[in-house]
């Protein structure tokens, strides 16, 4: 018998767009949102992810920048967060055409464990992507390539 784990996987990714959200260049990337959400939902390993007043409103605030969209989640394991990331083919449309809407960013991404049960707020995330960008990954801040386990 499996025991379920106390630690689940949080995970940030930042995008800056080229020009303002609601630009219409940006429209085929806001139509797909919908479904891509929806797919991240059904794929197993999900957990959680961040709502509310939407990605671009919470990234700008958080961020300091208008044209910022932060993707805030939560998942079982590295394992279901890699298999949706390049397995589901709604994601992989989107992610084939990123550089149509958004800019390339360096450090856009972190990763780290919480309890499980834990619901990061973008306060959180942005510390964990401060901590990644000033020391690399570490067992507080790593990326899908140089990932860490989980504490215990």
């Amino acid at each position: 018998m499996t025991l379920p784990s106390i630690f689940h996987l949080a995970q940030l990714n930042l995008a800056r767009f080229r020009v303002p959200a609601v630009d219409p260049a940006n429209a085929p990337y806001l139509a797909a949102l919908a479904e891509v959400d929806a797919a991240a939902e059904r794929q197993p390993g999900f957990v959680w992810r961040l709502r509310g007043a939407g990605a671009l409103a919470s990234g700008a605030e958080a961020f300091g920048d208008p044209r910022v969209a932060a993707n805030l989640s939560v998942w079982t394991d590295r394992d279901a967060l890699v298999a949706f990331v390049y397995g589901d083919a709604a994601h992989r449309g989107i992610m084939a055409r990123r550089r149509e809407w958004f800019d390339r960013m360096e450090n856009h991404l972190a990763l780290w464990w919480v309890p499980a049960g834990h619901r990061p707020d973008l306060a959180e995330a942005r510390d964990r992507l401060d901590r990644l960008r000033r020391d690399g990954p570490t067992a507080a801040a790593f990326t899908v390539a140089r990932a860490f386990p989980p504490p215990g």
